[in-house]
């Protein structure tokens, strides 16, 4: 009952402090090397006594066997399911079921999560600080990281309920939109493989031990920290949640075994045109192609550049033409997708079925016009205000900064990224907007999926 009454009080302390968060302006970024060769970035943050940790790891769906789509996020997603007893003092922390392990962070008041993107596996611990309460949460991180049981009766349960959703998901016409789409915009790169009922009845616990084992080597963790801890009580963090991964032979991070090159996207050698039939009051639309990698230089332009273009929500130039001028969709928006490779550049919207050529010409008119033209001084202005002016709102909370710490430590971006992102912006020019947007987009070569439309 006093771990039930605790949590309570932690519970809403956390409410508390979460709404009640300093906007964070220009907060050094300190980074160093843990003795396991893991990089640790810490932006020290004594406010409020709480932590808030992601540690991230090159073991995305990008490294997923052929046959076995789905796997990097089965893992992640089985590491809550239970774990093994600690072997040095198994009577003190015993194995743990997974209805054992939601009770445990539930009395802590603290969490802890995994998830998988295209590019990495991420852990996300909360905690508060105190002495009595941040060692046993990030001990029991580190059971769930190192120690999970991976239990085969979970899994072949998961793994149903997964299916199931395949299936719903399966009869959703932007489910098939999307899939069509990825699919001819990455072509054979991992970013468009897809999940399927099959690539998950093959894949075994076994399977996830060995991505455990091979890929979550402590010595590749980016490990990104923002809350109330020095540099030594990071340190500390970093040598308990790190302690049950493989460790490589030599700790240097220079030292640290690599993992085999994944291809990158190519680009498309002509434009592909998709037209899906589908009985829906409204047609799905995509056009677009591969994009940029996040480290590329033009990014603060083609960031820019795009909140004109169809990014800016209702002051876009797509909004302008296809929404107010024609009425053809209530929203159509365009973006970037940028990751360890080429993403996608995305034009999206829903119009009716009979509109859906006449959307599809005027969307590919603005972009064509765009590309070749640039945006006016105008437009520039508005979106430098509109992007500068909204820029405390992406580091207005832990979590929000927290998500910035770890963008940088995994893109390997200059530590005062966050303080000169509004001068970043602020530069852009007319004419450098122009030159990135054609340099990475050919009007000519695009995908055009449109499921449902006229056929």
């Amino acid at each position: 009952m006093l771990h039930r009454a605790r949590f309570f009080i932690y519970f809403w302390l956390t409410i508390l402090f979460s709404s009640a968060l300093p906007t964070y302006a220009a907060l050094p970024i300190e980074q160093w090397s843990h003795a396991s060769g893991a990089q640790i970035f810490l932006v020290h943050s004594p406010a409020i006594p709480m932590v808030d940790v992601q540690i991230d790891f090159d073991a995305g769906s990008r490294r997923d066997p052929v046959d076995k789509v789905g796997l990097a996020s089965s893992t992640a997603l089985m590491l809550s399911k239970g774990v093994k007893a600690l072997g040095s003092q198994p009577a003190r922390f015993p194995a743990l079921s997974d209805n054992q392990l939601s009770e445990a962070w539930a009395d802590m008041g603290a969490s802890f999560s995994a998830s998988a993107s295209d590019d990495r596996m991420s852990f996300h611990l909360r905690s508060l600080t105190y002495p009595d309460l941040l060692p046993k949460a990030t001990l029991l991180a580190a059971r769930q990281m190192g120690h999970s049981t991976l239990p085969n009766a979970i899994w072949l349960r998961e793994r149903a309920r997964l299916s199931a959703a395949i299936k719903e998901a399966n009869t959703k016409p932007a489910t098939l939109a999307t899939r069509a789409f990825e699919q001819a915009v990455y072509g054979a790169h991992p970013y468009g493989f897809e999940t399927t009922e099959a690539s998950l009845n093959r894949i075994t616990p076994r399977d996830m031990q060995a991505v455990l084992n091979t890929q979550l080597l402590a010595c590749r963790a980016k490990v990104s920290v923002v809350g109330a801890l020095t540099k030594t009580q990071a340190e500390e963090l970093a040598s308990t949640v790190l302690q049950f991964l493989p460790q490589a032979s030599n700790p240097r991070h220079t030292d640290c075994p690599s993992l085999p090159t994944v291809d990158e996207v190519k680009p498309l050698a002509q434009a592909i045109d998709k037209r899906i039939p589908f009985n829906a009051a409204q047609a799905q639309v995509f056009i677009g192609q591969p994009g940029y990698k996040r480290n590329d230089p033009d990014f603060f332009a083609l960031l820019v550049g795009n909140h004109i273009l169809g990014g800016g929500a209702f002051t876009s130039r797509l909004t302008n033409e296809v929404r107010e001028k024609r009425g053809l969709s209530y929203n159509v928006y365009s973006y970037f997708a940028p990751g360890s490779h080429a993403g996608a550049f995305t034009i999206g919207l829903q119009t009716r079925p009979d509109q859906a050529a006449q959307a599809v010409q005027v969307s590919k008119d603005v972009l064509k016009d765009f590309v070749a033209n640039g945006p006016t001084e105008t437009e520039l202005q508005a979106a430098k205000d509109n992007l500068i002016g909204g820029f405390a709102l992406r580091i207005d909370s832990n979590q929000k900064l927290l998500g910035n710490v770890a963008n940088i430590a995994w893109n390997n971006l200059p530590l005062n990224y966050l303080d000169v992102w509004t001068q970043q912006i602020d530069k852009i020019t007319t004419a450098q907007i122009k030159s990135a947007m054609q340099r990475k987009l050919q009007p000519e070569k695009m995908v055009t999926v449109v499921l449902g439309g006229a056929q």
